[in-house]
């Protein structure tokens, strides 16, 4: 019985030391003003990168606005983690818990998991830099080896590319090597015409040129008026020309699908013809001598 009231007595005697309470109100004290500190540290943190922004935004050698924002959001986190594992440091010093031989067993620890986890690590480190080089973002259209297509997701580990016919690819971003990016300038658009040897090349040239004035005012995407290089090439039966327009982004197969459609329109409406195949066929008389008129069979076949 008399060593069970040692026990509790060794055991609640600190309770009612005055000694014991003046520590703990000390200690809980020091862990409340940590606390305040980080979050000052990293409010004032976070309101200083957000004016860097803003003397970004009136420089004139100022970087995209997309890049920007991930890069004050990537910043902003980086900071908040540093100081709140600072703050938990010094609150386990507080406690008075060895920090020390916690932070040596986390450091063998995390070196075996490196060892273990190579390819995971690789994949990180290579999202943390697309993220911050800015390298592509969610909505670019982009090719990454043999697959292309729309950019849906940019994560740390992985990335997800919607191709043109729907389908998701996953990529480890430490698979992602070169990447050739779509979206970050202006596209152009070639549209080759090809017009008979028997028709006027200036008149046609004079066509295509006042449809190309009109052409911007129709389609938006269009960036300036599409200019017209003149002859690219001559063909056994006919003579090619070669149309360009710069477009915004991604926009040039739409638009060489109209300009196409709207100069066939045009050439058509002033009798201008696109060369098409012809047959030609010779009937022989009984004398064995060719009638001086030909029959012609035209058949018209789409021009590509």
């Amino acid at each position: 019985m008399e060593s069970v009231q040692k026990v509790l007595q060794r055991i609640f005697q600190p309770m009612f030391n005055e000694e014991t309470w003046t520590n703990i109100g000390e200690g809980a004290v020091k862990i409340l003003l940590i606390l305040l500190m980080a979050m000052l540290l990293i409010r004032v943190g976070k309101a200083m990168l957000n004016k860097v922004v803003e003397v970004r935004i009136k420089s004139p050698l100022r970087i995209s606005e997309r890049r920007e924002a991930t890069l004050i959001r990537l910043l902003q986190n980086v900071l908040t983690y540093t100081v709140y594992f600072v703050a938990l440091v010094m609150i386990l010093e507080t406690l008075t818990i060895e920090v020390r031989g916690l932070l040596a067993g986390a450091g063998i620890v995390g070196l075996a998991v490196g060892f273990g986890a190579q390819n995971l690590v690789k994949d990180v480190i290579t999202g943390f830099f697309i993220i911050f080089e800015d390298q592509f973002s969610v909505g670019d259209y982009v090719r990454i080896g043999t697959f292309e297509g729309t950019v849906e997701e940019i994560g740390l580990r992985t990335t997800k590319i919607k191709s043109w016919t729907g389908e998701i690819n996953i990529l480890p971003n430490g698979s992602i090597i070169e990447v050739t990016n779509f979206s970050l300038h202006n596209s152009v658009a070639f549209v080759d015409v090809s017009i008979s040897y028997e028709e006027d090349i200036h008149k046609a040239e004079a066509v295509i040129l006042e449809l190309l004035e009109e052409l911007p005012q129709r389609y938006e995407d269009m960036v300036k008026t599409p200019e017209l290089l003149g002859v690219q090439n001559m063909q056994a039966t006919e003579v090619v020309m070669r149309i360009t327009s710069e477009v915004k982004p991604m926009r040039h197969f739409h638009i060489s699908r109209m300009i196409r459609k709207e100069v066939r329109l045009r050439l058509n409406e002033h009798g201008i013809e696109v060369p098409f195949p012809k047959m030609v066929m010779y009937n022989r008389t009984e004398e064995g001598h060719y009638p001086s008129q030909m029959k012609e069979n035209k058949e018209e076949k789409r021009n590509g």
